[in-house]
């Protein structure tokens, strides 16, 4: 009966050390990643975005709301917020305000 007893607790053991093992060494790395991004933003002092470019978002983020946002080329209704943003950007872009350039594919 001592032996059946001994083996049990040795079990506990284990499951104990497993879960353990399992915590939080992602969320270690995710914070580490949020500071870098931070401090990258203060170096850099300036905006990315220019305040002109920010407004073209907004309204065709409102535009899409209506129901009013048309894509291009098909004339289909716009649903998707981040085709609403890209299209607000390009249009900025088309004015000359401070955009980041696209990213190549």
């Amino acid at each position: 009966m001592k032996k059946a007893a001994g083996k049990k607790t040795a079990g506990k053991k284990t499951a104990a050390k497993k879960s353990a093992v399992k915590k939080s060494p992602a969320r270690k790395s995710a914070a580490k990643k949020t500071a870098r991004r931070k401090t990258a933003a203060k170096k850099s002092g300036t905006r990315k975005y220019s305040a002109g470019a920010s407004k073209s978002v907004e309204r065709e983020i409102k535009a899409m709301k209506k129901g009013q946002l048309k894509s291009g080329r098909s004339g289909k209704k716009v649903t998707s917020r981040k085709q609403a943003i890209a299209i607000g950007l390009s249009e900025a872009r088309k004015r000359g305000a401070r955009v980041p350039a696209l990213r190549s594919r």
